[in-house]
């Protein structure tokens, strides 16, 4: 079951920062948040601000050359992986990543979730996807069952 999607608007990249924090305040191990839309329209900004917001002090390099960048306490409030899944040609090649393995008792931020055959049927995803909108930024948040009560 998923929830009606909302739609979030976001004047300019600034107000990335509190949507994100809003994001990381509910988020508990293994949710999953997509993050989905163009080039330029604000994933890898959106998922600096998470990780900002979990506790996450350091310089936050995009996961498009690694694919999966770890992130773990105390430098996090809890265990989060950052994945980003451009460079992927076929689905199958997210399981030869292991990325179950990295997934157990964390988060899982997702780039480019269609990538890796998206993740939208598990009842813990927040799937947002982010269009331009102006000088801003549009996100329309698609909650799974267990986001019932604890939307950002």
């Amino acid at each position: 079951m998923t929830l009606s999607p909302l739609v979030v608007e976001l004047p300019d990249l600034a107000a990335m920062g509190p949507f994100g924090e809003r994001i990381a305040a509910r988020l508990r191990p293994g949710d999953v948040v997509t993050l989905s839309g163009g080039l330029g329209a604000g994933k890898t900004t959106l998922a600096r601000a998470i990780l900002a917001a979990l506790g996450h002090e350091d310089e936050v390099p995009s996961p498009t050359f690694t694919i999966i960048e770890t992130y773990d306490p105390p430098a996090v409030r809890l265990p989060l992986v950052h994945a980003d899944f451009y460079r992927l040609e076929h689905p199958a090649e997210a399981e030869e990543l292991g990325l179950d393995d990295y997934r157990e008792g964390a988060v899982l931020l997702a780039e480019w979730p269609e990538k890796a055959g998206g993740f939208s049927s598990e009842p813990g995803c927040l799937a947002i996807k982010l269009e331009t909108a102006g000088s801003g930024r549009r996100a329309i948040v698609e909650p799974g069952s267990d986001w019932l009560g604890r939307l950002p």
